[in-house]
């Protein structure tokens, strides 16, 4: 039942799709972490690493995707600055489209599987009251670690395009597109901004091939000195008219600027002008960590959805 081979594009095309159809009919039911942009930035910079940890499984009916679960395992991560991550306890993400919400039994029986032994987490959508139901039913409690003033959690927050305030800039600063500023400096911005970072030119081309990916929507700040100082991707999901941001970084050496919301007003801008009329973006959602979060109110965002953090500790079930 487990296969731990990579994700293909044609599979990830079709976990896109079926983000796409719940979003058109409940947004609030997809998990930050299953949108199709997310699903695109993380399986495109996980490519180039050792994804053997991480198996899939895919529900069809009438060959139709209709649900699928991708865990994450204990594996170590090795950054840029040299150091090494632990990653010690299994993690999933999943979707299952409410109208086959009884597939949930079987998404947790098989990360239970697949996970045996080991400490697993999950983050469903708090909207989501016939799953945390479920997932309670089967032995995972609410994280309490997690939804500490300093925890781990997500919010999804959205805008629509009506209105947007024109960017400004600092003397000096420009924008830019991947496109115009080539690979090399669209790696080193997210390095910058990121820090210590498993990145590389290397996983930046496999996001630069993955569906929904647009050089032209790759906005990047240029500073005077010729550094990035801060970058966004942006996914167009075309079926819902909806741009998502992510990621949003910014140099350390020049936070504080308003760069980051000129970065995102301009790029709402180019994203209407790709036919998008709403706007998503995810942060964390803890008291503890509110400087993006004040950003993303302050241009208009407000909360669509929240995770749900649950635990099951490695010695049950």
């Amino acid at each position: 039942m487990t296969n731990v081979e990579l994700v293909t594009a044609a599979e990830l095309r079709l976990m896109q799709g079926l983000a796409q159809r719940v979003t058109a009919v409940r947004p609030e039911l997809v998990n930050a972490e299953a949108m199709f942009g997310e699903l695109a930035w993380n399986w495109g910079k996980g490519r180039a690493e050792d994804d053997t940890g991480r198996p899939r499984r895919l529900w069809l009916s009438d060959g139709e995707l209709v649900a699928w679960a991708w865990a994450t395992l204990p594996h170590r991560v090795r950054r840029n600055d040299g150091s090494v991550k632990d990653v010690t306890e299994a993690c999933l993400t999943y979707q299952v489209h409410p109208d086959h919400a009884e597939l949930i039994d079987e998404v947790i029986d098989w990360y239970d599987a697949t996970a045996a032994g080991i400490e697993r987490t999950v983050m469903p959508s708090a909207a989501d009251g016939f799953a945390l139901k479920r997932w309670a039913a089967h032995g995972y409690e609410t994280d309490s670690a997690a939804l500490g003033d300093t925890g781990s959690w997500t919010q999804l927050n959205e805008r629509d395009l009506t209105e947007v305030e024109h960017p400004v800039l600092p003397t000096g600063f420009r924008f830019r597109t991947a496109d115009e500023a080539g690979p090399e400096a669209a790696v080193q911005a997210h390095l910058d901004a990121w820090s210590p970072s498993a990145y590389t030119a290397e996983s930046y081309e496999s996001v630069r091939r993955t569906p929904g990916y647009r050089g032209d929507l790759h906005i990047l700040v240029e500073a005077p000195d010729g550094t990035m100082a801060s970058s966004t991707i942006m996914w167009l999901d075309e079926a819902n008219r909806s741009a998502e941001f992510e990621p949003v970084g910014t140099h350390p050496e020049y936070r504080r600027r308003g760069l980051a919301r000129a970065m995102l007003l301009h790029g709402m801008h180019r994203a209407r002008a790709a036919g998008a009329t709403h706007a998503t973006v995810a942060c964390l959602g803890a008291p503890g960590h509110p400087r993006a979060r004040g950003l993303y109110y302050g241009l208009g965002f407000r909360e669509l959805s929240r995770d749900a953090p649950l635990v099951k500790a490695g010695g049950v079930g």
